[in-house]
């Protein structure tokens, strides 16, 4: 088996599928491996970090392959997999992580210290972390498998629910990691800025976690909409009434437990005669001003480094005007970075097996086709209220 294709990043605005080199057994850097297996790629999907690099706002290089959420089929494996056989179904976390470092022996995967020369912390298809191949293609390997992959159940009932199970490789363990370093427990009540489908995935952990009230706000109506027809309720932020009078009418008091920011650098704001401009401060500034004192603060939304696109000199590496002197007077805790996805995805398997999250339908997932892939990135960046899932092989329908 030689041949492969793959998602291809080419430029601000452009992805296209072309042929792809078939995944060898080897790490980034030619070293040969024995720890990795070869997949061929059930399901992949489009998340929003891709759609990041796609709009040119990351220094990621042409040529680069995307998709970092990947569930396959075991098909290869090195000499050194033990606890895995050719056939298994396994879910792959987007972090690339080694099992031996301190970070990983301490749960935390997404910085860990050995897959990535250049900093810690390491993902598939992705930019500044280790140059490793993306899985939005027909076959992916992924290296230390025995740590990194999470083996489904039974192939039949796992395919019965890979439309759920899909989620376990990124957006459902973020949103749930929001959901818990925000401080989310039963009663509480909830605030997430972002309705798309890390702040819908966020606002389902919440659910889970047992809050009382989930509010989900946005700019786009649209994806309001959907939020609203899963159960939530919601804030229109292209209103001219501020955030915290939306949220008073609804829960009789200008402020909410805890928050979640599922938007990231690229935030908007509202200037003069509501029309939207970009402010990458926006969002944690607002969530301060919601959260009652002592409370929590959660953000699975990116945040870079080095942004080219930014609206100033200071945003282009990553230094944003925000508000710490009053999240300082209300004694709030922010908890940032990469969702070290293991310490979550069994459980949250477990969670779809029994049907206690219906994850896919919360998000909006849609199956397209490898080929439909640049429309599928098209539409997500024009805001739809979909969860982009990729079948490069065709084995939803025969599911």
């Amino acid at each position: 088996m030689s041949g492969n294709r793959g998602v291809v990043y080419l430029g601000a605005g452009k992805v296209e599928v072309q042929k792809i080199d078939y995944p060898k057994m080897q790490d980034p850097r030619g070293r040969k491996i024995e720890h990795g297996v070869i997949l061929r790629v059930v399901s992949t999907n489009i998340c929003g970090s891709d759609q990041h690099m796609v709009r040119g706002r990351t220094t990621a290089q042409t040529g680069l392959v995307l998709g970092h959420e990947i569930t396959g089929e075991v098909i290869e494996k090195g000499s050194d997999v033990e606890n895995l056989k050719i056939g298994d179904l396994v879910s792959v976390p987007f972090n690339v992580a080694c099992g031996r470092c301190r970070s990983c022996k301490e749960q935390h995967t997404g910085v860990c210290l050995s897959v990535n020369p250049a900093r810690p912390g390491g993902a598939y298809g992705y930019v500044d972390m280790g140059d490793w191949t993306g899985g939005q293609a027909e076959y992916a390997m992924v290296p230390y498998a025995d740590f990194n992959l999470l083996k489904l159940p039974d192939r039949d009932k796992a395919m019965e629910k890979i439309r759920d199970l899909t989620c376990l490789s990124d957006i459902l363990p973020t949103g749930y990691h929001g959901a818990v370093t925000a401080g989310v427990g039963p009663g509480s009540t909830v605030y997430i800025a972002g309705a798309g489908p890390v702040g819908l995935a966020a606002a389902a952990s919440a659910r889970l976690l047992g809050a009382a009230v989930v509010i989900v706000g946005d700019v786009n109506p649209v994806r309001l909409v959907h939020a609203k027809a899963q159960g939530f309720e919601i804030a229109d932020l292209s209103l001219d009434t501020p955030l915290h009078e939306q949220i008073a009418a609804l829960l009789g008091e200008p402020e909410v437990d805890c928050a979640i920011d599922a938007v990231g650098f690229e935030a908007r704001g509202h200037g003069h005669e509501g029309v939207q401009h970009e402010a990458p401060a926006t969002v944690l500034n607002s969530l301060m001003g919601v959260v009652r004192v002592a409370g929590k603060i959660g953000i699975p939304g990116l945040y870079v480094t080095d942004d080219p696109g930014a609206v100033d000199a200071a945003a282009k590496k990553g230094a944003l005007s925000i508000r710490f002197g009053l999240g300082w007077a209300k004694s709030h805790s922010f908890h940032t970075g990469q969702t070290p996805v293991m310490k979550y995805n069994r459980q949250l398997m477990q969670a779809i097996m029994w049907d206690r999250i219906n994850i896919a339908e919360v998000v909006g997932v849609q199956v397209i086709s490898l080929d439909d892939a640049p429309r599928g990135y098209g539409e997500f960046d024009a805001g739809v209220p979909k969860k982009f899932v990729i079948d490069p092989h065709k084995l939803f329908s025969a599911a």
